[in-house]
């Protein structure tokens, strides 16, 4: 089976590699940001549109917050970013928002960061896959008619590249995330030279339409709200910021200065993208709605529920480019790729702080290992399978899913900044060097805006998205907080009882005696194993063991031992109900209670068979046994196992698997000898 199960697996995600091969999978800079910052870069393929969806609630009126709006975002990606340098200096070890709250404002923080994170990265694979799909889908009918079925499709595929390794992973995603970057960036400057150069008059698919207010007129504390709604929604463009904190040590040396440059590279990235969609939207008069089927409205009419919305990013690249044209379809495609591929962020987080948290024995140790391509395998199937259930429950819906963003990102935020600020105190009050306490003034002034910006940034999204689905994602992290603190106090609990004490103890003391018990069905070639074996052990007290749950066997079981003269006794235990485990149970724990200082060493002779649907003919009643022996103090259970022919052939056949060689890869035959036509000296 191993053999059977090898194969595919090769062939999906690639050889084995040598644990000291892990230094070949550290990241240059160039690598590292498709790899860790494509979700903030991607983000703003659906941030504007989300800032406009909420504004339309308003109507068209309110669109003219939408550039006050980007500037609020613009602050705060600054901020985010300035503040996350200094913890990429401070803390290079990966641990991330993680490990600055855990050290700095203790282990309830940390874990409430790590379940915020958990529940965020989820979401980013969730969210960024449905917005691929659904950009996708207004070029290709069929994508969109099957959002579900696609987009597991897509986490299935992602999985596979991730588990090939981060390296091959990062190459595969560096070329389409640069091609979107400089499509955008291409887009923004040739709409810039239209507009402003040319004077051309560009106009998006929708500018003709008008938009019907579902709320008219908001004045006061209500446009307020409406506005802080918009912005928080436009925070989704800050997502992810937080994974270079969380990769440091996946990139390479010096990893804490590649980081922090690869972060500031980032968000200049991405705040440049985000101000010139959210301008040029404005500038080609791009309508969105949130019910766009019933809000839109063409000559009077409303556009119907057949209706499709386009995403701001394809509205605005058709008015620019041209609908049609070949700059337009390579960012079309590479739109929907990079989003896909955005969810590459979380499959590089996940895994990592799951690895963290397994090793503080808040996660099952599972999530530490490494798996054969030397990345976190358990941790990538973990997040695929979370995200898969997500995008089923909300059918694929990017908008819908949203709403449970951002909440877990700022939580992270909002921690972490609170404990570096914490960090630069502690720092702060043993130096003495005026240079460095300047350094360290200065980081603390930014981590300490960032704290107080976060925070309030955290208040606005709690308050304006709580009732469209934020309460899930709170859910979500109560529920992960609830689960690793189980797990830490199992594992604590664990490691208390198992700890070796320094003073001699019951389990260093040799037992008085050892009581072994050899079960026995019928006199077989199992049974004489078991039986020679249980006599090497030289055992104080040594017996033969059968339970009687039918007289004819049992009789022809007594005469087979007479006959043979065997010399170990043979105890029969009664069983009117025909039951074999519980007379053997209660036969050991009487063995035990009459000499509770003795050993009992019960052994059982058990078939090895060769095909899978032969363990259901054989073992069942020792599977049972052993299964309740493991809970009786005092006993040692052994299996003395006795191969079949079946076994022995499926050994004959993995062999020859083995020694297999493909057409071609061997050479057949001697070797033909070639004239030697050297000359010779």
């Amino acid at each position: 089976m191993s053999k059977l199960t090898d194969v595919p697996k090769r062939i999906l995600i690639g050889r084995a590699l040598r644990s000291d091969r892990l230094g070949e999978t550290l990241l240059p800079k160039r690598v590292a940001l498709p790899v860790f910052a494509s979700d903030p870069l991607s983000s703003v393929a659906y941030a504007p549109g989300e800032v406009l969806l909420v504004l339309s609630i308003a109507g068209l009126s309110a669109y003219h917050f939408s550039p006050w709006i980007a500037v609020a975002v613009v602050v705060l990606m600054f901020t985010v970013v300035a503040s996350y340098r200094q913890n990429v200096h401070a803390y290079p070890s990966g641990g991330g928002d993680y490990e600055v709250a855990t050290t700095n404002l203790g282990p309830r923080a940390g874990l409430t960061v790590a379940s915020a994170l958990l529940v965020d990265y989820v979401l980013t694979v969730a969210v960024s896959i449905s917005a691929g799909i659904e950009n996708l889908g207004s070029a290709i009918p069929f994508v969109v008619e099957n959002k579900v079925a696609c987009a597991v499709g897509v986490i299935v595929l992602l999985t596979l590249m991730n588990l090939r390794g981060v390296r091959e992973s990062g190459t595969l995603f560096a070329i389409p995330t640069y091609v979107f970057v400089a499509g955008v960036f291409l887009m923004i400057a040739w709409g810039a030279f239209r507009g402003v150069v040319l004077g051309d008059d560009m106009r998006a698919p929708t500018a003709d339409f008008e938009i019907k207010p579902e709320h008219p007129g908001l004045a006061g504390f209500a446009l307020v709200f409406l506005l802080l709604r918009a912005f928080s929604s436009g925070c989704a463009a800050l997502t992810g910021v937080e994974a270079i904190s969380n990769g440091v040590p996946g990139f390479r040396k010096p990893k804490a200065r590649n980081a922090a440059t690869t972060l500031a590279m980032m968000g200049l990235l991405a705040v440049t993208m985000f101000c010139g969609i959210i301008a040029l939207a404005a500038a080609t008069d791009v309508r969105m709605a949130e019910n766009p089927g019933r809000d839109l409205v063409h000559n009077g009419v409303p556009l119907g529920p057949g209706y499709v919305q386009d995403p701001v990013i394809s509205q605005v690249a058709e008015a620019v480019f041209g609908h049609g044209s070949v700059l337009f379809i390579i960012l079309a495609a590479a739109t929907a790729l990079v989003l896909f591929l955005a969810a590459n962020t979380a499959y590089n987080g996940f895994p990592l702080l799951g690895s963290i948290l397994a090793q503080d024995r808040y996660l099952p140790r599972q999530l530490h290992t490494r798996g054969d391509r030397l990345a976190f395998s358990n941790g990538i199937v973990l997040l695929a399978g979370a995200a898969v259930l997500l995008v089923w429950i909300y059918g694929a819906d990017s908008t819908r899913l949203i709403q449970l963003y951002i909440v877990g990102v700022f939580v992270s935020f909002t921690l972490s900044q609170t404990g570096m600020v914490r960090h630069w105190n502690r720092l702060l009050g043993a130096e003495k060097d005026p240079a460095a306490r300047r350094r360290m003034v200065r980081a603390r002034a930014i981590n300490a805006f960032g704290a107080f910006f976060t925070g309030l940034v955290l208040v606005v999204v709690l308050l304006t998205k709580f009732t469209h689905g934020a309460w899930v994602a709170l859910l979500g992290m109560c529920i992960f907080y609830a689960t690793m603190t189980a797990i830490r106090r199992h594992y604590d609990r664990v490691a208390e009882e198992i700890a070796a004490p320094d003073a001699p103890s019951e389990d260093t003391v040799r037992p008085s005696r050892v009581h072994s018990v050899v079960l026995v069905s019928k006199v077989h070639r199992p049974a004489l194993r078991a039986l020679a074996y249980a006599k090497l052990l030289r055992s104080d007290t040594l017996e033969a063991l059968s339970v009687n749950v039918d007289a004819e066997e049992t009789r022809a079981l007594r005469e087979e031992w007479e006959r043979r003269g065997i010399d170990v006794p043979l105890k029969v235990l009664d069983s009117p109900y025909r039951e074999v485990t519980r007379p053997v149970i209660e036969y050991v724990k009487s063995l035990r209670a009459q000499s509770p200082r003795d050993v009992v060493s019960v052994i059982i002779p058990e078939y090895v068979v060769g095909h899978w649907y032969e363990h259901f003919l054989h073992n069942q009643s020792a599977l049972r046994l052993k299964g309740r022996l493991l809970f009786t103090p005092g006993v040692m259970v052994t299996s003395v196992p006795y191969q079949l022919e079946s076994s022995e052939a499926a050994k004959l056949r993995a062999r020859r698997r083995q020694n297999w060689s493909a057409p071609g890869s061997v050479r057949r035959g001697p070797a033909e000898r070639t004239k030697d036509t050297s000359p010779r000296t």
